[in-house]
């Protein structure tokens, strides 16, 4: 893709928190709150997709979540089975392309060939790509890379000394995508919880205490604007600092 505004997040990574303490606002059961964000779900993609992001990552079920109890999982596995089976379509007619990120091998069987059944669907789209992190985790995502830089070092592949922060970074999750520039968190927490440490380095991080189920297309529009008007250096000088020799990382 050419000509991308510069105002506009090439990618956007968001974690979706708040179901839980939603459904018990509303006076509902846990399940009713992931099912209400199924909904904002689908108005964020159509929302970054309508302001011509290449990529948008959800954090959809991670490493810890498999902590939690079983009924709990169990549901959350139907719910994204459902999921993939209503939106596939949806998303192959508006041209999104669907990548599924994480440990798969921890999903039924069922649930592994839906994932790569909606990702033939879609392979040949290019106008969003859609990566839903499931079953990931940031420190398992770099010592899935490690380990895999270290096979190739015992299969005679590559050399130790070839292993640098480029090789790390074309072994982890997303490597053929541009970084996120923009990071979102509904739900009021300040934290990126284990979500894509490699990839994070320089995004530009924005906190709602907004819940995800009410996180409607208005609030998607409201942090892409708020992106807009931030001043990205990625380690250099501000355009009002060019006298500035401190070497504050990224202040």
């Amino acid at each position: 893709m050419t000509d991308h505004p510069p105002s506009i997040p090439r990618h956007v990574a968001i974690i979706m928190d708040g179901n839980g303490r939603w459904a018990a606002q509303h006076g509902e059961p846990r399940h009713q709150g992931h099912r209400a964000g199924a909904e904002s779900v689908r108005q964020a993609v159509e929302t970054c997709a309508r302001a011509g992001v290449e990529a948008l990552t959800l954090f959809a079920f991670s490493s810890e979540n498999w902590r939690r109890p079983a009924a709990e999982v169990s549901m959350l596995m139907e719910l994204f089975l459902r999921v993939l089976d209503r939106e596939s379509e949806r998303l192959n007619r508006n041209g999104i392309r669907l990548n599924v990120i994480g440990d798969r091998q921890r999903f039924s069987e069922r649930l592994q060939q839906r994932c790569a059944s909606a990702e033939q669907l879609t392979r040949d789209n290019d106008r969003m790509q859609l990566n839903i992190a499931a079953s990931y985790g940031g420190r398992w995502d770099i010592a899935h890379a490690a380990r895999q830089l270290a096979e190739e070092v015992a299969a005679g592949k590559r050399g130790v000394e070839s292993i640098d922060e480029a090789a790390l970074g074309e072994a982890v999750c997303l490597h053929g995508l541009p970084e996120p520039d923009l990071f979102v968190r509904t739900g009021g927490e300040q934290r990126i919880s284990n979500f894509l440490l490699w990839q994070l380095a320089y995004t530009e991080l924005y906190f709602t205490p907004v819940l995800w189920p009410d996180f409607d297309s208005d609030r998607m529009t409201e942090a892409l604007t708020w992106y807009s008007q931030r001043e990205r250096r990625f380690g250099g000088l501000g355009h009002d600092q060019s006298t500035d020799t401190d070497a504050d990382a990224d202040a």
